[in-house]
């Protein structure tokens, strides 16, 4: 069985003979752990992995994203970082102003992908391959008005703030669309929408205003016959159904936010829940014991003949022995085909 198939199996809850990995290696990682790196690589090989990026034309960029200094992505979007390893954070709006919108407008570089390359790393692996690239409304707002900025727009509310969403999802539902005419398996969406303890805004603001955008790029993506994957940080429960409704397959989400249980009850066997492992606490300062527990709490709570899939993120303060101990854990717990944890 591949990796791809393998993925599809989970997605679907058809008792996957095991439960697929993915690490997410921030450059942090690869700087400061580099034979950890090559370890996992060798160890615990991906059965997720991105499709590059590529275009006939090179998108205006400047700078390098996980670089100390400034970088401006292909929106103009201006990340001041003051370290190496992950990115930074806009200080200074491209829409500093209402009036600015007027002139604003969407890369359109982005559009012209090179569908045959992009074609040919999808038919050379074997593993599951998604989108290039991430869809991300609420995080687009943000970057083009600062995050602080943009929550107080969402508070407000102007006329123009909807002008401005409306501007970001049209050039999003073609940039969806173009994704979903390669031969990906999955589109992937991004918006961190959680604080620690609940949604940043009010749940039937985001019900009304940004599920009907998800629901929309899920419309296209199975359309063409695609899985749909999510990211979105902190604590989430609210909404976790909702998406699941709006058509994404797979979330990845900070499980350790949350209450684990609460989660089991209302949402396994609806959605397949793309890891995490606590990366707040448990990867940076647990001992293999901990990580151990975690890894067993997640399957026997959330595991439905699939639909969980054993992802982590190494990334800053993270202990590599702690990073190996969560697929070391999965190796030993999951029992194989057919078999349910106890509950």
């Amino acid at each position: 069985m591949t990796s791809r198939e393998l993925v599809r199996r989970t997605l679907e809850g058809e008792d996957p003979p095991r439960v697929p990995r993915q690490t997410w290696l921030l450059p942090w990682a690869e700087s400061n752990h580099p034979q950890a790196v090559e370890r996992l690589r060798r160890t615990w090989s991906d059965d997720i992995v991105n499709a590059p990026a590529l275009y006939c034309s090179p998108p205006p960029v400047s700078g390098e994203r996980y670089r100390r200094g400034t970088y401006i992505d292909e929106w103009g979007c201006r990340f001041s970082n003051p370290q190496d390893g992950i990115i930074g954070l806009v200080h200074d709006p491209l829409i500093a102003d209402w009036s600015d919108l007027e002139t604003f407008t969407p890369p359109e570089a982005v559009l012209d992908l090179d569908v045959e390359a992009i074609n040919a790393f999808c038919s050379d692996s074997e593993a599951f391959v998604l989108a290039g690239t991430v869809v991300r409304p609420f995080e687009r707002l943000c970057f083009l008005r600062t995050m602080e900025q943009a929550l107080i727009d969402l508070h407000e509310q102007p006329a123009e703030l909807f002008t401005l969403l409306e501007t970001i999802h049209r050039f999003y539902l073609r940039e969806v669309e173009a994704w979903a005419r390669t031969d990906v398996d999955a589109i992937a969406l991004m918006d961190d929408w959680g604080t620690q303890a609940g949604l940043m805004v009010n749940p039937a603001f985001w019900s009304e205003v940004f599920r009907p955008l998800y629901a929309e790029y899920a419309g296209i993506a199975r359309a063409h016959g695609k899985k749909v994957f999510m990211h979105s940080d902190g604590h989430i429960t609210a909404i976790i159904g909702e998406l699941a409704e709006a058509g994404v397959d797979a979330l990845n989400s900070q499980l350790f936010c949350m209450d684990l249980e609460e989660l089991g009850r209302l949402y396994r066997g609806r959605i397949t829940f793309w890891g995490e492992i606590d990366r707040q606490h448990i990867l940076a300062y647990g001992t293999r014991e901990e990580v151990a527990a975690a890894v067993e709490k997640v399957y026997h709570e959330l595991w439905d003949s699939g639909r969980v899939i054993a992802q982590c993120e190494f990334g800053p303060g993270a202990i590599p022995e702690n990073i190996f101990a969560v697929f070391e854990t999965w190796d030993r717990i999951h029992p194989g085909e057919g078999t349910q944890p106890t509950r």
